[in-house]
């Protein structure tokens, strides 16, 4: 996983999820728009106030239309939320790809993409801590969940073929993908602050692993 500057990640990040200007509701666009308006909307009710503390008829509103908007395109707040979560994994494997385009490579490349990922660990913290505990409890986000998790492992592939680097088998993938997430999950949420381990110490851990070979 990698990482690219703040700003980068901001401009990747918020051009997905700023859908509201100055308060005012949209203008009327396409329904492709007003989808990702919706889904824009979605994403910052999520983070903020997790999954069980919203609602469509919140989620309509924070995107500037009414409730019944919402549902000409999300059968219910779940399909919303997988959704967004998605986009949530496109745009993290977006700047990751970005990342490696630019051709920088080695330590350098490392340090980027633990960056960019714990950055988007931490931001999205709201929604990554819904995510766990609806995949817990919902076979039908479960599911989704795992066809991600086959998306994240091609992305794996198909970037480490792209740049001709030394082939790892799928398992290999699997397991470098659930131990980095899992701590940048961890410093995202303040797991690693409120066990007073060193973060520094954790980070530099992450960029040896994602430098190796």
């Amino acid at each position: 996983m990698i990482a690219l500057s703040l700003g980068a990640v901001n401009v990747i990040v918020k051009a997905r999820t700023e859908a509201k200007i100055s308060g005012l509701r949209p203008r009327r666009g396409s329904p492709e728009l007003t989808r990702e308006r919706i889904i824009a909307g979605a994403a910052r009710l999520f983070n903020r106030l997790g999954y069980h503390g919203t609602d469509s008829n919140r989620i309509a509103g924070e995107a500037g239309y009414a409730t019944g908007t919402f549902y000409k395109h999300f059968r219910d707040k779940r399909e919303v939320f997988l959704a967004v979560y998605e986009r949530w994994v496109t745009d993290e494997w977006r700047a990751i790809d970005a990342e490696l385009s630019a051709g920088r490579g080695g330590r350098d490349a490392a340090e980027r993409i633990v960056e960019i990922c714990v950055k988007f660990h931490t931001e999205w913290r709201g929604l990554r801590a819904s995510l766990m505990e609806l995949i817990f409890s919902d076979a039908e986000a479960r599911k989704f969940f795992r066809k991600q998790r086959r998306r994240q492992l091609d992305f794996h592939a198909q970037l480490r073929k792209r740049l001709s680097l030394r082939p790892r088998t799928r398992e290999q993938d699997a397991i470098h993908l659930f131990t980095t997430e899992r701590v940048f999950d961890a410093i995202g949420q303040g797991e690693i602050e409120a066990l007073e381990l060193d973060e520094s110490a954790i980070v530099e851990s992450m960029i040896e692993r994602v430098h190796a070979p």
